[in-house]
């Protein structure tokens, strides 16, 4: 078997407990995508969870930052306007090869969405996606809405990175500090804070169960 025809690397999936800064992970990110796009690493799911911060995509206004001094702001390559990461809140950064995967970024964000649904329909949550909004979204009894899980892509040479995250149970008071993806007329809620009292490894494992029917069917 020559060097062209070589097996593919299985992926790879990799789950940080410490606190993850955030610059760490954006440089751990770029090495991987380079090294996805030359063929000498896997793709990857990475599971992790950053210290309290704001990120602004590549479409944020800066009028959506409430209060700048609060938490550490960082731009950001991906998708999207303002949004919080925080303990508490489960962040997945996917690392694929878009390449082998169809090369549509559409279907690709449209897994991402679907993979988040089926996970919280496992704990008896009822997501959904919202025409003309980002992310995933619950309607609460007395008919609001609100976010539960958030998207965030970067593609690069066909490779994808950065990915979502899901609030367990973060400190939801920790989002007044911005208006999440613009979006003011709607809160943000968790699992816990709907009265589900799962742990941060019971997502996990709901997730990794959920992959292979999303991504490689």
């Amino acid at each position: 078997m020559n060097k062209a025809e070589k097996m593919p690397l299985p992926l790879e999936w990799k789950f940080t407990n410490a606190m993850t800064p955030y610059e760490d992970a954006v440089e751990f990110m770029e090495q991987r995508v380079a090294d996805i796009y030359d063929g000498t690493a896997a793709e990857l799911v990475w599971f992790l969870q950053h210290p309290p911060l704001y990120t602004a995509g590549t479409s944020a206004d800066l009028q959506d930052l409430v209060s700048p001094d609060r938490f550490p702001v960082y731009k950001t390559g991906r998708g999207g306007q303002y949004t919080y990461h925080g303990p508490g809140q489960r962040v997945v950064y996917v690392m694929l090869d878009l390449k082998k995967r169809g090369r549509d970024v559409r279907k690709y964000v449209f897994q991402l969405e679907q993979w988040i649904i089926d996970t919280l329909a496992e704990f008896n949550v009822i997501a959904e996606r919202r025409t003309g909004r980002i992310g995933v979204w619950v309607t609460r009894d007395n008919g609001t809405e609100e976010k539960i899980a958030a998207i965030g892509v970067r593609v690069r040479k066909w490779v994808s990175f950065h990915g979502i995250c899901i609030n367990v149970e973060p400190d939801l008071e920790h989002y007044s500090g911005i208006i999440p993806c613009g979006i003011a007329e709607h809160g943000v809620t968790s699992l816990v804070d709907l009265g589900i009292p799962v742990t941060m490894q019971d997502v996990d494992a709901v997730l990794k169960h959920k992959w292979a029917t999303i991504f490689e069917d």
